[in-house]
Formats: C-alpha cells, sequence, structure tokens
C-alpha cells in the first residue's frame, strides 16, 4: 500500500510542478499578485510529495519488499542495513528520483528563504525551477518508473553492484546530486533575470549564495568519488579522467568561475553577459553529465544505464533549457550593458583572467571526453583519450591559475598596480620559492610536477595567509584578525585548500613508487625503506561476501609501523569480485597494498605503492569545502540579504 501512495504521491508532485512553472509565471507577466503568491505553496507542496515518494521507495528496499521490481534488481536480504538504504539511489531509477527531490528541495528552499527576492523575481525563478522538476518527472513517469510491481515476487533479491556497497559511495551520489542539482537554482535565477531584462548588482548578490553552496556540494561529492575510487578499485589512482569523472568536474570548474564572476556583477555591475551565460552552461554540463551516466553513450565503471531511448529524452531535456535559455539570452543581451568601467589591471581583470582559466580548461576536459565519440561518428576511427592527453592539455592552464590567484586577491577594484598589489606577497613568494627548491633537491632527475606542485601549493597557502594578515590594516591586528567577516576567511580557506590539493596531486604523481612481486608466505621484502612481510592469508566470510585476504605486516627500520589486510571478495549472489586495498595512511605518505591470485610456486601476487602526501588531496578538497561553508555562514551572503528592491512598480512583501 505503501508504495503505491509513493507513486500516486510523485503522480500529484507532477501535476503541482505543472501548475508551479506556469500560473506564476502568467502572474508575473500579468502583475497578478494571486497568481504569484501561488509560486511558494506550489514549491513546498512539490517538495513534500516528492519526498513522501522517495521515503516510500527507501522503505520499500529497509524491509526488503521484493514485491517491487527495483527492490530485486538492486538489493538482498543479506545485505548490510546502510547499504539496504543506499541501494535505494545505487539505480537509475532510485537516483533519478533523488535528482528531482532535490530539484524540489532547492525549490522549496527558494520559497523559504526568498522572502526578501521582488515577487516578480521570486515567481520566475520558482517557475522555472518548477519548470525543471516538470521535465524530470515526467521522465521518471514515462521512462523510469520506480515502482513497478512484480506479479510473482521472487524468494530473494540479486544485491547492488558490490563496487556500490562502500561507505563512500554510499554518500558520493547525494552530495553529487546536492552540487549538480544546486547548480539548477543558478540556472533559473539567469533565465528569471532574462525574462525580466534585468541584471544588476542585486541580481548577483541574490545568486552567489546557491552557486556557492552547490559548488561546495560539488567540492564533498567528487572528493568522496576520487577517495573510493582511490581505496576501492585497487589501480592506487584517485583520478582516472573517466568519462563520468569529468561529467562532474566539468561543472565544478564552471561553478567555481560563476562564482567568482558575480562577484564582479555584485561590486561592479560589470561581466553581465558572461556571468549569465555561465549560469546557463554550468547547468547545462550538470545535464550533460546526466545524459552521459545515463545514456550509454559513453563506456565507464560509474555508469549507470545503458539504455539509448532513455538517453534521447535526456537529450531532449537538454535541448529543450539549453537551446530556450541560449535563445533567451541572445533576445536580451542588448539588456546587459556593463556599467562598471575597470583598468586592464585590477581586481576585475584579475577575476576575468581566472574565468577565461577555468572555462577553457573545462572546454579541454569536454574535449578530450567527447572526441572518442566524434571520432568514432564522423571518421569511423575508435579513438582512446587517456591521462596523458588530460595531464598534458590541462596542468598547464592550473599552473597559471595558481600564480596568478595570490596577486589577483590583493588587488584593488577598478585600477591597481601589480607592483603594489605584489608587494606584500614578496616574502611569500621567496618562501614559496625556496619550499619548490627543497623539492627540486628531493625530486633526483624526475619531472617538474613535484616542484612545480610544491611551489605552488606553497604560494596559494601564503598568499590566502598573507590576504587574510592584510585585511587588519598595515600593522597586523590578531583581534581584528579574528574579528574579520566569515566570507574573508572564507575565501582565504578555500584557496589555501586549493593549494594543498594542487601540493598532494604533486606528491602523488611525482614521488610515488611501485613493485610487484610474488611475495612467499613468511618471507618479508623491501620496498622503498619499508619491509612487509605476507604472514598469512585467509578465507574470511562477511555479511553477504566471501573474502581471500592477506594479512601483512609493514615495519620501518625493524620497527612494527602497521598490520594490513588487503583482500580480494566475491560476492556470492552478484558473482562479481572486488579489491580491498590494505592502506597505512599518513600525513607524509600512505603505503597501499593489494593482493592479487596464488600463484603455481606457491606464492601470492602482491602490489605495493608508497603514495607521497596523498592525505593532501583530500584535506585539501576539505578545506575548500570548508571554505564555502564559512562563507556561506556569513551573514551578508545569505539568500537576497540587504537586497529588498521593487521591481517595475510591484512592492517588495
Amino acid at each position: 500500500m505503501l508504495t503505491e501512495l509513493g507513486h500516486f504521491a510523485l503522480i500529484l508532485a507532477f501535476a503541482v510542478a505543472i501548475l508551479q512553472s506556469t500560473l506564476p509565471l502568467i502572474g508575473a507577466w500579468r502583475r497578478n499578485a494571486g497568481w504569484m503568491a501561488m509560486a511558494e505553496p506550489a514549491a513546498v507542496t512539490q517538495f513534500l510529495l516528492i519526498a513522501f515518494s522517495f521515503g516510500a521507495l527507501m522503505w520499500a528496499f529497509v524491509v526488503s519488499d521484493f514485491s517491487l521490481q527495483l527492490v530485486v534488481l538492486n538489493s538482498h536480504s543479506a545485505k548490510p542495513m546502510i547499504y539496504k538504504i543506499s541501494g535505494t539511489w545505487g539505480n537509475h531509477e532510485g537516483s533519478m528520483l533523488l535528482w528531482v527531490l532535490i530539484v524540489a528541495l532547492f525549490g522549496a528552499m527558494a520559497a523559504w528563504f526568498g522572502g526578501n527576492l521582488p515577487p516578480t523575481m521570486r515567481a520566475r525563478v520558482l517557475a522555472v525551477q518548477g519548470a525543471i522538476g516538470v521535465a524530470f518527472l515526467a521522465f521518471i513517469l514515462f521512462t523510469s518508473n520506480p515502482f513497478v510491481r512484480l506479479a510473482v515476487p521472487p524468494f530473494d533479491g540479486q544485491d547492488l553492484n558490490p563496487l556500490l556497497q562502500d561507505p563512500g559511495l554510499a554518500f558520493h551520489p547525494p552530495f553529487l546530486y546536492l552540487g549538480y542539482v544546486g547548480l539548477s537554482m543558478a540556472f533559473s535565477f539567469a533565465v528569471a533575470a532574462l525574462i525580466e531584462g534585468r541584471v544588476d548588482a542585486a541580481w548577483g548578490r541574490w545568486v552567489r549564495p546557491w552557486t556557492l553552496a552547490a559548488w561546495v556540494f560539488l567540492t564533498i561529492g567528487i572528493a568522496l568519488g576520487s577517495w573510493w575510487a582511490y581505496y576501492e578499485l585497487g589501480w592506487g589512482g584517485f583520478w582516472f579522467w573517466d568519462p563520468v569523472e569529468n561529467a562532474s568536474f566539468m561543472p565544478w570548474l564552471l561553478a567555481a568561475a560563476l562564482l567568482h564572476s558575480a562577484i564582479v556583477v555584485e561590486k561592479r555591475e560589470a561581466l553581465k553577459s558572461w556571468t549569465i551565460l555561465l549560469a546557463i552552461l554550468a547547468f547545462g554540463f550538470s545535464l550533460i553529465g546526466t545524459f552521459i551516466v545515463r545514456s550509454g553513450l559513453l563506456t565507464s565503471v560509474h555508469a549507470f544505464a545503458n539504455d539509448p531511448e532513455r538517453g534521447v529524452f535526456i537529450l531532449m531535456i537538454m535541448g529543450f533549457f539549453m537551446g530556450g535559455a541560449l535563445i533567451l539570452f541572445a533576445l536580451r543581451a542588448h539588456t546587459m550593458e556593463a556599467k562598471g568601467v575597470f583598468g586592464i589591471v585590477s581586481r576585475e581583470s584579475a577575476l576575468l583572467a581566472n574565468n577565461l582559466l577555468l572555462a577553457v580548461s573545462c572546454f579541454v576536459v569536454f574535449v578530450g571526453t567527447m572526441w572518442p565519440l566524434v571520432a568514432e561518428m564522423f571518421f569511423d576511427r575508435k579513438l582512446s583519450v587517456g591521462p596523458p592527453f588530460f595531464n598534458m592539455a590541462f596542468t598547464p592552464f592550473m599552473v597559471v591559475l595558481g600564480l596568478i590567484l595570490p596577486v589577483g586577491a590583493m588587488m584593488p577594484w577598478k585600477r591597481a598596480l601589480v607592483s603594489r598589489a605584489a608587494r606584500p606577497l614578496r616574502f611569500a613568494f621567496v618562501l614559496a620559492l625556496a619550499f619548490g627548491g627543497l623539492a627540486w633537491a628531493m625530486n633526483t632527475g624526475r619531472s617538474l610536477i613535484g616542484p612545480m606542485g610544491a611551489f605552488l601549493g606553497a604560494w596559494l597557502v601564503m598568499g590566502a595567509m598573507v590576504d587574510l594578515a592584510s585585511r587588519t590594516g598595515k600593522r597586523f591586528d590578531a583581534g581584528r584578525l579574528l574579528r574579520l567577516p566569515r566570507a574573508d576567511w572564507g575565501k582565504a580557506v578555500a584557496h589555501a585548500g586549493l593549494g594543498v590539493t594542487m601540493l598532494g596531486v604533486a606528491g602523488i604523481t611525482s614521488w610515488q613508487s611501485e613493485d610487484i612481486r610474488v611475495a612467499q608466505i613468511g618471507e618479508p621484502f623491501e620496498v622503498s625503506g619499508y619491509t612487509l612481510t605476507l604472514d598469512d592469508v585467509r578465507e574470511v566470510e562477511g555479511p553477504n561476501y566471501l573474502s581471500t585476504m592477506g594479512f601483512v605486516t609493514l615495519e620501518q627500520n625493524g620497527k612494527e609501523i602497521a598490520q594490513l589486510r588487503p583482500e580480494k571478495r566475491i560476492y556470492p549472489v552478484a558473482q562479481m569480485p572486488t579489491t580491498e586495498a590494505g592502506i597505512d595512511y599518513n600525513l607524509a605518505r600512505d603505503v597501499y597494498v593489494v593482493i592479487g591470485d596464488p600463484q603455481q610456486d606457491g606464492g601470492w601476487a602482491v602490489r605495493t605503492y608508497i603514495k607521497p602526501l596523498t592525505a593532501w588531496i583530500w584535506i585539501g578538497c576539505a578545506l575548500m569545502s570548508l571554505g564555502g561553508f564559512l562563507s556561506l555562514s556569513d551573514r551578508r551572503f545569505r539568500v537576497a540579504a540587504g537586497a529588498r528592491k521593487v521591481l517595475q512598480g510591484v512592492p517588495a512583501e
């Protein structure tokens, strides 16, 4: 019964979304306050209905209701509870329901916290958000219904994909979708502003918190996915330039650009057209990511579905929203005349350079991701674009971005002198060079990535510290430093986090060592100053899997450091193997051990990696996210703070 109610609630939500996407829009056009006022209750009602529907589906997974086809295909009675719950979104249909739930959540939040928005703007924003809900609710109801019943329920289910039975992947999709789908609010604000024919400082102030929230959640989601790939796949890497990884990375780059561009709109009323275009493209690339994951167009270990018909539906949604928004953008271009004039050397120029570097790097990733498909379709050639291309084409843009970021952050608005802005940073630059020189001395003839990454990481971290200290005045004042607005602290922490991540990437890329051998039980072997001994290999039974577990002792200078437990698991129901690396985590390095197959001579294949500074990759991501949350907690960045306006004769409520 609960399942039928969940399905019925989804149908009701579809009807409410249609009302939300039409009546407030007409009301804003006709200046009908009553019709505009329908937007808020409609947005909240839609969210509550979809939340009930999602809760009903989750309950079916929790109680193992095998009369539901989706539960049969993605669950099993012996599965741990956390994976029964995460199985709700560990499939195509359930993940799309989560997708549309988050669309509705952001719409409801705009209704709850957007009271200071002008009524016409609020109505149009919620109407556009409702239209996105209509499109994806239609997609779910007509092509991906999660509530399909089976006439004859089986005794048990077919289990969830074993790769998804992991804490990292349990929490990765919700955070990723909060970022992906959160960009729909920036899109809704952009389209509403185009319909309104007005983009000003107030609009920049309204759109920034939504963009920042989406960027923070996207950062967390990408970091969780990267961490999962690092320890779960057994390949020893943190990023593989997989099409689905790129699908989340591209919106992240554009959201970062949009976040900085909106600052220029708010402070100087410049770059209006560019900022609107970025808002459209950022959500557009989120739709492209959804298309890549679900269409079967590109092969990926992360893909949810391989159904071309569903892919066509998503392509139609993407064409409607992207095409419609870009046409509207072209028609309204004349209304977005920039008011703020700025010199070639100024903070505006630095932020513009930041935008161009992020946008071009996104384009590089897009070309590399889609080129194999283009080559096959138009040139009948099968190509593979791998990490060498991305590393060579993408890295230079990040290097330049890292070089200019501390100086740009110190520049004043309108016009500046590079020498004056760089003067406070001279000691930071010298220290960063020294740090890079130390890395060069340790590099022993390897690539330049290590020393360059060490320099850039130190440069960004110390540049952020200098920028923060400079805001206390000519004489450093610790008391005033603590009283600085949270947004200033947030910016500094986020920029420092980028530097820390760059340092971690440089460390694992440049100084990693690898050892592959047949290890005999009880015989120690050396890897880069560490002694490892495979003490035993046992068969271990887990809750819903069988494991071949290695027992490895890790020593250094004759002293035991850790006991590692690398595993090869097999899930009998899904008949699928997985690899669980044994890792000794350390701020300076990770020792990463993977056990392979037994050999004819009685030994076992063992791969060992020594990975310097790996932990700093995720520490940097955590700092970037923390910086975003600090900025969001600043009262000046709350939604529409101080932005109460009167538009075209309609009083603000």
